[in-house]
């Protein structure tokens, strides 16, 4: 993990996130421990390379998936937050593999449930986490029916608070719960 450390603590971009996501050293279980690291830069490199293994490389993300469930209520660096909803959003939307799709049905969701609504009234959330919990609660409906009401309720709460793009995204959920 030492090697990873030194490599992230600077600043590296896309195509070095690309390179050390397609870099079999580079471990989920590892790179979910950095993104809590106490430089929160390290941790935010850690989520962005997690979050493209998940994308590109998923069957070295699927050995972890309860782990990251697991740690995912305790993040509170909101850069690598950002990569954490984002991940959770793929794991719970339509086009999730079978494979995670069975993982997220059987697993106790309850307790992510009440972080990610936490997380989209915090007025100290970004923008953009806030834009993925929405889908993330979207996503949860089947598993959770009470969750339609209080997400409809909360996004009209929410909507005159928020940015412009955060009013687009309300508006994209609303239309996805009509269907």
């Amino acid at each position: 993990m030492q090697f990873l450390i030194d490599i992230i603590q600077k600043p590296i971009g896309k195509i070095e996130v690309e390179n050390l996501a397609s870099n079999k050293a580079c471990v989920a279980k590892d790179l979910i421990d950095l993104s809590f690291h106490q430089d929160e830069q390290v941790g935010f490199r850690a989520a962005w390379i997690l979050e493209r293994i998940y994308s590109n490389h998923q069957e070295r993300f699927l050995p972890q998936v309860d782990y990251f469930l697991g740690k995912l209520p305790q993040q509170n660096n909101n850069s690598a937050l950002r990569h954490y909803v984002k991940i959770l959003a793929f794991m719970t939307g339509k086009k999730a593999s079978s494979e995670i799709k069975a993982i997220i049905s059987g697993y106790e969701t309850d307790k992510i449930v009440e972080v990610v609504f936490a997380w989209l009234i915090d007025e100290n959330i970004p923008v953009a986490v806030k834009s993925h919990c929405l889908n993330i609660l979207a996503n949860f409906i089947p598993k959770h029916q009470w969750i339609k009401e209080e997400l409809i309720v909360t996004m009209e709460f929410l909507v005159d608070k928020e940015s412009i793009a955060f009013f687009a995204k309300v508006k994209q959920i609303r239309e996805q719960l009509k269907a």
